[in-house]
């Protein structure tokens, strides 16, 4: 795979098209585009470990739910992660670890606030054994 997203311009949001190998691969990828919008993520280091641990009606509200949980974590905790290890997955319910850091304003620069990932236009699909999703976050 020769990237992991995609940003777009959206209107008065972003978004990205995250793809995978597999569903965790596409879940990880598209949390590591979401951080990549709201920080430099080469700049992080991974001294924190965080588990998360959801459920949904379905894979699509997963990922929505995922990336929302993920932009709580940031706004409240400050913490922000840049490689994902999903550890397990239903379809319905997952359990990843995230690593990353605390976020500290003299040392990070945040480039964006990500108030939420959207429903709009959200799509996961499969072709030719990749996995891709759009996702549109509200700024």
């Amino acid at each position: 795979m020769d990237k992991p997203f995609e940003v777009f311009d959206h209107t008065a949001d972003i978004g990205i098209v995250a793809y995978g190998s597999d569903i965790s691969e596409l879940f990880a990828n598209a949390a590591l585009g979401l951080f990549s919008l709201m920080v430099d993520v080469s700049d992080l280091k991974e001294d924190i470990e965080h588990v998360v641990e959801l459920s949904a009606d379905d894979t699509e509200s997963l990922l929505v739910e995922w990336l929302n949980e993920l932009i709580y974590i940031f706004d409240v905790e400050r913490l922000a992660f840049k490689r994902f290890k999903i550890e397990e997955f239903t379809g319905s319910s997952m359990k990843a670890r995230c690593f990353g850091e605390k976020v500290y304003p003299q040392r990070h620069k945040i480039t964006r606030e990500i108030k939420a990932a959207t429903y709009h236009m959200l799509q996961i699909s499969k072709q030719d054994g990749l996995y891709k999703a759009r996702i549109i976050f509200d700024i």
